[in-house]
């Protein structure tokens, strides 16, 4: 399997810490590792051919208080350049909402974007999700994306994160752009420390096994639970290595990324400096806002669990995101 050159992060303590209101990622070339309120992650995102960009967008944002972390992983129809300004479009969505708990508005508005790039032939499949550290409480929303693997540390077992797909229901959750959705379903999940989400773009369940078969979800579950107990800092290359070496073309006929996220069960101290510089960032969006044609403001939604969770730690318990239903990880039969 081909790897970026700036060979990544070697273990979570070497990687770097977000900052807050920071907005990482894009669509090129990396491998790194990052440590956001309550998590560690990894990226892997290799671009189709020797391009640098590719049609992967990953994304990570903190807030101001560290406390909430979203996760944006999509695959957009296109490969580089054609890919770069709805990369930075998103990147823009992403600082506007670095903020908001609730990221309901957030994907609808994703959704609006890429209908309005919809007569262009742009599209695009994602997971979109929301961490917030003080109840470690995972929001996930999956538009038309394949289903998230979820490992149980207490079991030692990977499970698929949300419901198969059902062929016959009404549209629901399918590729941002397609048609006009107002609201997008979502559901929680509650990480114990340990736990790990892995998310990836297509062409892992499009590989093909030894015997030439696709591989497809059900294969790449397999194959995470025949991996066994390996780090999370070499998970993901090790799967990649698995998955390449099962079949001669795979892996080299489309862009590959994969994001792991792991409950650490820590929370992220930051220094009155970086506290000081959130603040003066904020108010100086405040202040450019008054230009109409100015990027928005990352003003945060007015509930108790953030604004007032931030004064009183108790008030933070009393959050769930609206339209949220509560679903157990979907166990294979």
């Amino acid at each position: 399997m081909p790897e970026p050159k700036n060979e990544g992060v070697a273990s979570n303590k070497s990687g770097q810490q977000m900052s807050c209101m920071e907005v990482w990622g894009g669509s090129q070339l990396t491998t790194r590792g990052v440590e956001m309120g309550g998590l560690d992650a990894w990226v892997y995102s290799k671009p189709y051919g020797e391009a640098h960009r590719g049609g992967d967008v990953y994304y990570a944002s903190s807030c101001a208080t560290g406390r909430i972390t979203r996760l944006l992983l999509a695959d957009v129809a296109g490969h580089g350049t054609s890919v770069a300004s709805t990369a930075a479009n998103l990147r823009t969505l992403m600082r506007r909402f670095v903020n908001r708990l609730d990221q309901t508005e957030f994907v609808r508005l994703l959704n609006q974007q890429f209908a309005a790039l919809s007569e262009a032939g742009t599209f695009a499949t994602a997971i979109v999700s929301t961490f917030f550290a003080p109840t470690q409480r995972l929001i996930v929303c999956n538009a038309g994306h394949p289903r998230p693997l979820l490992y149980q540390a207490a079991k030692g077992q990977w499970v698929f994160l949300g419901a198969e797909a059902q062929n016959d229901a009404a549209p629901n959750n399918i590729p941002l752009g397609i048609i006009d959705v107002t609201e997008y379903e979502q559901f929680d999940v509650e990480l114990e420390a340990g736990d790990c989400v892995l998310s990836y773009t297509d062409a892992l369940i499009e590989s093909r096994d030894a015997d030439g078969e696709m591989l497809g979800e059900a294969g790449l579950l397999r194959i995470m639970r025949h991996l066994g107990d390996v780090e999370p800092q070499l998970l993901t290359k090790t799967l990649l290595r698995e998955i390449a070496d099962r079949y001669p073309e795979n892996l080299t006929e489309d862009d590959v990324t994969v994001l792991l996220v792991r409950a650490n069960g820590n929370k992220l101290r930051y220094s009155f400096r970086e506290y000081l510089w959130a603040n003066i960032r904020f108010v100086g969006s405040l202040i450019r806002a008054i230009n109409p044609w100015a990027e928005r403001p990352p003003l945060p939604d007015l509930n108790m669990a953030n604004i007032g969770g931030a004064i009183i730690p108790a008030l933070e318990q009393r959050w769930r995101a609206s339209s949220s239903m509560r679903r157990p990880p979907n166990q294979p039969g």
